[in-house]
């Protein structure tokens, strides 16, 4: 009897000193992610992302593009005159595609995406009056890190909705995949690449930039990842500090986690300012690409969260022209002409006005780049070159063959290979 007294006084300390100790331990949880705003948003040529905000008190609704390719945030000089806002002197130099340009701030300005205050931001100043004219729409300025490393931003491109979330314990929906990048001020991911040659490509993530994927030449001749017989093709293209000339052709294969693209459009050009970071990074991939998944954007985290939307099957632009067309004062207009593209064999010059094309006139940019873009072979366009009307015929060849017809073969470039199934949490 007192051997049975003895062991249960010993379960008994045992038990006290457990709970003793689990009481003594402090276990904290992290408050779950709470959503503060939703905002609709347009999307432009290549996908890229155009919302609306406010600054200040100013009841006046601002048009920014939405870029993880940027390190802060921005304003077009022309909305900052128009506000009466001061501008500091020139201090810092930021360097783009097109070189490098010295900016001023506004400093210590609010910013309103509907209710949502966000608070103590400085702009720096640049001239965006290319990217309005690129795009159509008047570009007051640029969304990039400033914001996202505040919040978890919700990129849902079925809806159109952008949503601005607290920090915090997140759920992630189910299948789709876990993107853990390394963040300075810009997402750096890494994916494979295949041609001629399988590489891993370190690149920035960068829902910024309208088109597919961007190499610099280097990355291209040392890693020798193309075929050496891919045909290639000029064209222009404006990025910040001015335009450039790139080569466009097809690669094999790009794969993201999971995620297989099957003969993707690229593009490469001479980095003179690395603005790729070659050889750390070798290049860019774009939101022709990304705006094909519903994205989470985790930075406190590091953590970028891809999902396969409806878009996910859209068919790449493969019709060439050469034709760069802008928006100025109204009018439709052609910028410089790549030699031995199909629009300078048409005839078509730097200053036409595109009043119509294959029958139809009145169409906006946007429209126009639409169907220049989803039309390989014969394309008719009216124009107005000093006040005089001409009927051009234009011959869109596709670059997947370097022929007027479109190659039959490749009805879906892309292919994915599902995930598992899962939900992550953080805490």
């Amino acid at each position: 009897m007192w051997l049975l007294k003895m062991l249960l006084c010993t379960v008994a300390i045992v038990f006290l000193s457990a709970i003793t100790k689990i009481e003594a331990q402090e276990i904290f949880f992290e408050e779950p992610s709470k959503t503060l705003t939703t905002v609709k948003f347009t999307q432009l040529t290549g996908g890229v992302i155009l919302l609306t905000a406010r600054i200040d008190s100013t009841s006046e609704e601002l048009r920014f593009i939405l870029d993880t390719g940027s390190s802060g945030i921005s304003l077009d000089s022309t909305t900052v005159a128009l506000l009466g806002f001061s501008v500091s002197p020139p201090s810092l130099r930021i360097k783009g595609v097109g070189g490098f340009v010295e900016v001023g701030f506004v400093k210590n300005k609010k910013l309103w995406i509907n209710h949502l205050l966000i608070d103590s931001l400085n702009f720096h100043v640049i001239d965006y009056a290319m990217l309005t004219a690129k795009y159509g729409y008047k570009i007051d300025g640029i969304i990039g890190y400033s914001l996202f490393s505040r919040y978890i931003v919700k990129i849902n491109y079925d809806d159109t909705t952008v949503t601005f979330c607290s920090k915090g314990s997140i759920k992630y929906p189910k299948g789709g995949y876990m993107l853990y990048p390394h963040i300075g001020k810009l997402p750096i991911s890494s994916a494979r690449v295949s041609d001629q040659t399988t590489k891993k490509l370190h690149y920035i993530f960068d829902i910024g930039a309208g088109l597919t994927v961007l190499f610099s030449d280097d990355y291209i001749m040392d890693s020798a990842l193309l075929k050496s017989k891919r045909k290639k093709y000029i064209k222009l293209a404006e990025g910040l500090g001015g335009t450039i000339d790139m080569q466009l052709t097809i690669m094999k294969e790009l794969k993201i986690g999971p995620y297989r693209f099957k003969n993707i459009p690229i593009n490469y050009f001479n980095d003179s300012v690395n603005v790729t970071n070659y050889p750390i990074l070798g290049g860019i991939i774009g939101n022709e690409i990304l705006r094909r998944f519903n994205v989470i954007l985790n930075y406190d985290k590091k953590q970028i969260y891809i999902k396969p939307n409806k878009s996910f099957d859209d068919l790449f632009d493969y019709a060439y022209s050469g034709l760069e067309i802008y928006n100025l004062d109204g009018k439709i207009l052609v910028g410089e002409v790549p030699k031995k593209s199909p629009a300078e064999a048409a005839g078509v010059k730097e200053g036409d006005e595109i009043m119509g094309i294959n029958k139809q006139i009145g169409v906006s940019l946007n429209e126009m780049k639409s169907i220049l873009q989803n039309n390989v072979g014969n394309v008719m366009l009216i124009v107005n070159r000093n006040g005089e009307l001409f009927h051009i015929k234009m011959k869109v060849i596709d670059i997947r063959t370097g022929k007027f017809k479109t190659h039959s073969t490749a009805a879906k470039p892309m292919e994915r290979k599902a995930p598992l199934n899962f939900e992550t949490s953080v805490w």
